[in-house]
């Protein structure tokens, strides 16, 4: 067996003409401003959402209203203070904040302080509590993607075994919902998980999302499971997942590789969620329900 591969790159193109032609509706074009730091990961993904947003012509600001940069030892004083003003103009449909955030700034506050209508993560406490209660009509950008990827499979989600690894509030925690939506019985496993290669052997459905480069081995997966990778690493001067993906392709049935799998079509649903966001703050009923 050979694993089919989950191709972000053409599911994120896809999504793309689609949005196109949903921004070229809306006016004013929505406008979206990026807090990124001056790390060479942040300022690359910055290049790509500055580059993504163009080709959707959704703003990213120019003059004195636009995405910023700060230093990578920032204080939580000059984060919050470019926050408030973004919060505060009225011209602006959407914020997002790079993480990993500098030290001594904390995440949870960076949550709570981002308009719960601007926030196109979905990571405001309001918005996690609406998608605790699947209401949310803004929910996390990378969860999204990891969905998104495993509807492209068209295999059925409800009863499967699934296993989430990582727990963070923008991944884990929010794909594990998600996934209880569709009826899948979840199990999510952390840094105090024991026996961990058990769980991973029963996963019909397995989402990593831990950083820690090829901690899964390929074979622990259980013959013909749906693998999405959701970890960047580089390692041995490669740009590995947390996958073990030669080894694990050979016994899984759909896998997603890295890069090129749950990065582009997250991007796309930033972007997405920018539009949702300015449909919210124009009272306009979203994509979905219209």
């Amino acid at each position: 067996m050979t694993a089919t591969r989950l191709d972000g790159r053409r599911i994120a193109e896809q999504m793309k003409q689609a949005l196109q032609q949903e921004a070229a509706a809306l006016h004013p074009r929505p406008s979206l401003r990026v807090l990124y730091f001056d790390t060479k990961v942040s300022q690359l993904y910055w290049l790509v959402q500055q580059q993504t947003a163009a080709a959707l012509d959704i703003d990213v600001g120019g003059g004195l209203s636009r995405s910023e940069c700060l230093p990578s030892n920032a204080t939580q004083p000059q984060v919050d203070e470019v926050i408030r003003r973004w919060n505060d103009d009225s011209a602006v449909h959407g914020i997002f904040v790079h993480q990993p955030l500098p030290p001594g700034v904390d995440p949870q506050r960076v949550s709570a302080l981002i308009d719960p209508r601007k926030d196109v993560e979905g990571i405001h406490p309001q918005n996690s509590a609406r998608r605790f209660f699947a209401r949310a009509r803004i929910g996390s950008c990378t969860a999204l993607a990891v969905m998104r990827l495993i509807e492209e499979t068209q295999e059925p989600v409800e009863g499967k075994e699934a296993v989430v690894v990582g727990h963070s509030e923008i991944v884990g925690r929010p794909v594990s919902m998600l996934l209880l939506d569709k009826l899948a019985t979840t199990t999510v496993c952390h840094i105090g998980t024991r026996h961990l290669e058990d769980h991973i052997r029963r996963a019909d459905l397995l989402v990593v999302a831990v950083g820690q480069p090829e901690l899964i081995k390929g074979r622990w997966i259980k013959p013909g499971a749906t693998v999405i990778d959701v970890g960047i690493n580089v390692a041995g001067g490669r740009v590995v997942g947390d996958v073990e993906f030669d080894e694990a392709t050979a016994r899984a049935k759909f896998i997603s590789p890295v890069p090129g799998g749950v990065g582009p079509v997250t991007v796309m649903m930033v972007m997405k969620n920018t539009i949702e966001a300015y449909k919210l703050q124009h009272q306009q009923p979203s994509h979905e329900s219209s």
